[in-house]
């Protein structure tokens, strides 16, 4: 049964698709594509149900966000990264939550996690000072999630390494303008974020293997399997389910344009059988990738509902699945678009933007398929991995 989130979405696509262009062109989502995003109620998904959210199902999740992600890149894309916050801010203290949701269940949280700054010990709690860039939609978020590394005191590292995924408010951070300039997803705003010794209450911390194992919701008395996820399955799922949305969107479009289309020779398109052979190999490699994705993350739902611990092996299934589904779907993407004529490549055709979004997709980190295919080749023959590879495994 398809979530009423995701009904939403579908009748408010039109007018997010009709905004794509003007969030590219603001280099951020506009204030409108954000309200529709809280209209729909998309970033409360993963969000508990006492602080105004529906504590969905992750396939919920996924599927929203790809029905975003169809009418426009960025939007889709905030959807995925911002949508999964809720879901690891409800392992933390309730006191956080509190702070963050009490007022206003609709806050947002941006992030990144990547421990570009260094977290020194003081009493109850931290102080943080780092520049972290790529805040997915952080004009429009009240918190951030950032990673840190434990300090020395000196500012350095700690031995061993310690990572430390730390929430401050928006006051204790600096966004950085003219740090997003890019090629695609230009929509999403993911601009630098600095901090200048700010002070962490102990509180909003949290230590990125607790949460990475799925154990973290124990201690804070969470119930509920959706909390019982590991993150390393968790947060590339909004991600990749933008990036498969976007492929299906651009094939909604291509086949779209293509009805109707004369080719040079003065042949229809559509009576051309190498260009729908392609287009019909396409459909079902990205119908593929949205069936693989949506699996993954619902058998390891179900092992956990089923009190089953969920191993290395397991989750490393799910990540060489989720990158691959990335890949998949690009791929087929680039086979209809040299097939979309001329007039795919004009800034007004909204084709172009679906390749380049997609493209830029794929370059974030948890979709580099080289540590992932690599560690899943060692857990299935049963052998350690190494530490590094551990990290979003």
């Amino acid at each position: 049964m398809t979530h009423e989130v995701v009904n939403r979405v579908e009748e408010l696509g039109p007018e997010l698709a009709a905004l794509a262009e003007q969030n590219e062109k603001l280099g951020k989502l506009s204030d409108r594509t954000v309200e529709l995003l809280r209209t729909a109620g998309v970033i409360r998904l993963l969000q508990p149900k006492e602080f105004g959210g529906y504590s969905a199902h992750p396939r919920d999740f996924a599927e929203a966000v790809m029905a975003v992600a169809r009418y426009d890149g960025a939007a889709g894309w905030v959807s995925g990264v911002v949508g999964v916050h809720p879901w690891e801010l409800a392992q933390l203290d309730p006191r956080l939550a509190h702070e963050v949701w009490d007022d206003d269940p609709d806050t947002w949280i941006a992030s990144p996690y990547m421990p570009n700054g260094i977290a020194e010990p003081v009493d109850g709690g931290y102080v943080l000072s780092g520049r972290w860039p790529f805040s997915s939609g952080s004009d429009h978020c009240s918190w951030d999630f950032l990673g840190a590394l434990v300090g020395d005191g000196k500012g350095k590292p700690a031995g061993p390494i310690s990572v430390l995924h730390v929430v401050l408010p928006r006051s204790d951070y600096e966004i950085i303008d003219g740090t997003w300039d890019v090629i695609g997803l230009a929509g999403t705003g993911s601009k630098d974020v600095v901090v200048d010794k700010a002070f962490i209450p102990a509180y909003r911390t949290i230590r990125q293997e607790v949460v990475q194992e799925g154990s973290a919701a124990e201690a804070v008395g969470l119930t509920d399997t959706l909390y019982k996820l590991p993150f390393s399955s968790m947060f590339p799922l909004g991600i990749t389910a933008a990036v498969v949305g976007i492929c299906e969107g651009a094939l909604a479009l291509h086949l779209d344009q293509q009805r109707d289309r004369v080719a040079v020779t003065g042949v229809q398109v559509r009576d051309d059988p190498y260009v729908l052979y392609a287009a019909g190999e396409a459909a079902a490699e990205i119908a593929a990738s949205r069936v693989q994705l949506i699996d993954g993350i619902s058998r390891l739902y179900d092992q956990v509902e089923a009190g089953k611990p969920i191993t290395v092996e397991d989750r490393s299934n799910v990540r060489r699945n989720q990158v691959r589904c990335a890949w998949r779907a690009v791929a087929a993407l680039d086979e209809i678009f040299v097939r979309s004529g001329g007039n795919a490549i004009r800034r007004g055709n909204p084709l172009q933007r679906f390749w380049r979004d997609a493209h830029v997709g794929l370059q974030h980190m948890i979709h580099v398929p080289g540590a992932a295919y690599h560690a899943n080749a060692l857990a299935q023959m049963g052998l350690e991995l190494p530490e590094p590879m551990r990290v979003l495994i």
